[in-house]
């Protein structure tokens, strides 16, 4: 990790922290059942343990640390219930916020559908794996403000972070982008139509993509995954 002071917190302390170990933790730079120390991260940071356990506080309830009393906390290691349970959870928002920004779009929403993919696109040509990652998240925050319901983009990024990390280790995003930027073009267009099925089913087939990618990973990386892990 870069060594971080005080002098270049922009943010609070918490905040800092919690950002830090959030990139850290999803771009698996730190690993499935890596070890966390509260004393390493407050020297770092040049700050008390306190700060640093209001931080690990938030990521637990991101279900992204597991912190265990008088024990070292670790990243949590992936569950298949918990894939399971987030995907379900997912699904139902999507599918929700599709509906809405069907009965919603005009042609000022359908604008701003049209620029996002624009940009995806653009970041596809350039292979900038990192610039589409955000893009991706963009888009369907623009589809949660058309439907009128900004506060479903919190759900929708909680989950699919989760997600996200677990795909890290598997199949490139350049290897994946063409595909991404094909189903936002057929939830785009289906939701500038105002066609609720075919936006919820496109919507759907852009869930299921990494189906057989999470089975996959299951298997390869069997000691990444925890699902006793899912009951705490």
């Amino acid at each position: 990790m870069d060594q971080t002071t005080p002098d270049t917190l922009t943010k609070s302390s918490v905040d800092q922290i919690t950002d830090h170990l959030y990139k850290e933790i999803t771009s698996l730079r730190l690993l499935p059942g890596a070890r966390i120390s509260e004393t390493e991260i407050a020297q770092k940071f040049g700050v008390s343990r306190q700060p640093v356990r209001d931080a690990f506080n938030r990521l637990a309830t991101m279900d992204l640390i597991r912190i265990r009393p008088k024990k070292a906390t670790e990243v949590k290691k992936f569950s298949t219930a918990a894939i399971t349970k987030s995907r379900y959870i997912r699904a139902a928002i999507e599918a929700a916020v599709l509906r809405d920004a069907c009965k919603y779009c005009d042609d000022e929403a359908g604008s701003a559908l049209d620029s996002a993919l624009s940009l995806q696109k653009q970041a596809l040509v350039d292979r900038d794996t990192e610039a589409f990652g955000k893009l991706d998240y963009a888009f369907h925050k623009t589809l949660c403000d058309i439907a009128k319901a900004p506060f479903a983009y919190e759900v929708i990024q909680a989950e699919k972070a989760k997600v996200d990390r677990l795909c890290v280790l598997s199949l490139a995003k350049e290897d994946r982008m063409p595909e991404l930027v094909s189903d936002h073009e057929k939830i785009a267009e289906a939701v500038k139509s105002g066609d609720e099925k075919a936006a919820q089913e496109a919507g759907m087939i852009h869930l299921s993509r990494l189906d057989d990618t999470i089975a996959r990973i299951r298997v390869q990386r069997a000691a990444f995954f925890d699902d006793e892990s899912a009951a705490d």
